[in-house]
């Protein structure tokens, strides 16, 4: 075994012992917040035990563990996950979980968690995603030899609800597909991503994937969803493993893709913007602008889907990335040659149908 060579120290600004050490090349931080030397004594005996055994000790105080996989994780993970680690962490876990033992964990202690979250008025997105933390730390001690605990019994509670979304309607689509200006102290200005929003609305890309998209990932009317950019600017594999897909343009789509290139040809990314922040500005702007429904960027995608929920789930759910949770369509459904073709007809009739009534009602 490795051995210690040094002696943990007190952090003034953590009111805690801490100790480094390191083994086989893997460095691992343990603490204790006892004061004065029992303390110090407390952390050289956990950092003497992991070198000793290469696990760690089942008394281990949960927020000491959740301490080391933020550290652990920080290595490879981008910024959004890593504040998602601190978001839940202060947050939530912590404050409920943090001096408990890891050995005494149960499934009612992280159900209080999710409990108190709901009755704060947190959505059920926002659960799913303390949840989700939680699982992940979890799995993470399991590694570490430091419990053998999977909560069995827990659940997201039944009060937690979606917040609704607002998609645009078949008049804002007219709007959309015929103005491609926004007005500035009584002046109209084009609008420069006009062909984005218009290319979000008719294939339901999340932004991220708009962003990412590049023009070697253009094969005809195929395209290639194989990365994502976030709104810290990282390139990442996309949202999950569903999210690396490929489908066929509609040609409503095709067409506004095709003004974006002829537009800014040359470009490294088809769509480039400077942040999430900038694009989610300008289309607002453009809904307030132009009378429409005002929305995000993100709820294109939910207008998409809201138009072509009459399509079946096996077309739908390849097309924007979503899982088909182990159903027969999922599970033993491949692509026929022609299959994708067929979709974008499908999809390129419903807008075509849309716009068209909506036009005619105006005449």
């Amino acid at each position: 075994m490795d051995k210690r060579t040094n002696t943990a120290t007190w952090s003034d600004k953590y009111k805690r012992w801490q100790i480094n050490v390191q083994r086989d090349g893997r460095r691992r931080s343990f603490y204790s917040s006892t004061p004065g030397r029992t303390g110090q004594r407390e952390a050289n005996a956990k950092a003497d035990e992991w070198l000793k055994s290469g696990v760690i000790s089942s008394n281990t105080r949960i927020h000491e563990l959740y301490q080391q996989f933020k550290e652990t994780t920080s290595e490879t993970a981008g910024t959004s996950f890593r504040r998602q680690i601190d978001y839940f962490g202060d947050s939530w876990i912590l404050p409920a979980l943090g001096n408990k033992k890891i050995s005494s964990l149960c499934d009612q202690d992280i159900q209080n968690v999710l409990d108190k979250a709901a009755a704060a008025g947190m959505s059920k997105k926002t659960i799913q995603g303390i949840n989700g933390m939680i699982n992940k730390f979890l799995k993470y001690c399991r590694r570490c030899k430091a419990t053998a605990f999977r909560p069995e019994e827990v659940q997201i509670p039944a009060s937690a609800r979606l917040k609704g979304k607002h998609i645009l309607q078949p008049s804002d689509f007219a709007t959309l597909f015929r103005e491609d200006t926004y007005t500035v102290y009584g002046k109209k200005v084009r609008e420069q991503y006009i062909h984005a929003y218009r290319f979000m609305l008719l294939t339901g890309l999340r932004p991220g994937e708009l962003r990412g998209l590049r023009p070697e990932d253009i094969d005809g009317r195929r395209v290639t969803i194989r990365r994502a950019v976030n709104n810290y600017g990282e390139t990442t594999q996309g949202k999950n493993e569903n999210a690396l897909r490929s489908f066929i343009l509609s040609d409503m789509a095709k067409r506004e893709l095709d003004a974006q290139i002829a537009e800014y040809p040359g470009e490294e990314y088809i769509f480039n913007m400077p942040s999430g922040e900038v694009f989610h500005h300008h289309w607002q702007r453009f809904c307030k602008s132009n009378g429409m429904a005002i929305t995000s960027p993100y709820e294109l995608r939910h207008t998409f889907v809201s138009v072509v929920k009459h399509l079946p789930a096996g077309e739908v759910k390849p097309l924007v990335g979503h899982s088909q949770s182990m159903d027969t369509f999922g599970v033993y459904g491949h692509e026929l040659n022609g299959d994708a073709e067929n979709v974008a007809c499908s999809v390129n009739a419903l807008f075509e149908q849309i716009l068209q009534a909506e036009n005619e009602s105006v005449v």
